[in-house]
């Protein structure tokens, strides 16, 4: 599975230091960020990250599990971010009342923070947490713009890309 990470027009210096009070890189997510229908709250993680570069236009966040059973890694969080920001409180990528500064775009079934939900007995799911400072505003010329386009189409359409980072958290269904 091909994760925006891996996207040739996404590379570029890891120079953002992406972070997590609410799990460390490599370690379980709280159930906390859970989809409600598991009993979670459906609450997007805090996440922090270093200054991005002076030219940056806008950053971009993306949130993938590649360990759904589906042709493409699932998409739990979409958005652009004022490259002015370092950082989201927990819940600001809530599709009711995003945090400020958060333009939220489609995931891969519905707007905003999509809970951690993998199937029943299909072991640890990684949640793929990549932030890209984009050089140029991201231009989609479709019907709705960014807001309302699919999520391949948002990644494919952007970049070039000045600086990125990441964190990769685990979750298992119990």
């Amino acid at each position: 599975m091909t994760l925006a990470w891996d996207a040739e027009h996404l590379h570029s210096p890891e120079t953002l230091s992406l972070t997590s009070p609410d799990f460390a890189d490599g370690e379980p997510i709280p159930h906390v960020h859970a989809g409600v229908r598991l009993g979670g709250e459906e609450l997007s993680p805090a996440l922090a990250w270093s200054t991005a570069p002076s030219e940056t236009a806008e950053l971009l966040l993306v949130i993938e599990d590649p360990d759904a059973p589906m042709a493409t890694p699932y998409i739990h969080g979409l958005a652009l971010i004022e490259p002015s920001l370092t950082g989201l409180s927990q819940g600001a990528l809530s599709a009711e009342a995003p945090g400020p500064g958060v333009r939220l775009l489609r995931s891969s079934s519905g707007r905003g923070w999509i809970g951690m939900a993998p199937p029943k007995a299909h072991g640890p799911h990684r949640y793929v947490f990549q932030l890209f400072a984009l050089a140029e505003p991201l231009t989609i010329t479709t019907k709705g713009g960014a807001e309302e386009a699919q999520p391949r189409k948002v990644l494919a359409a952007a970049g070039p890309v000045l600086a990125r980072g990441r964190i990769d958290g685990l979750y298992q269904r119990s």
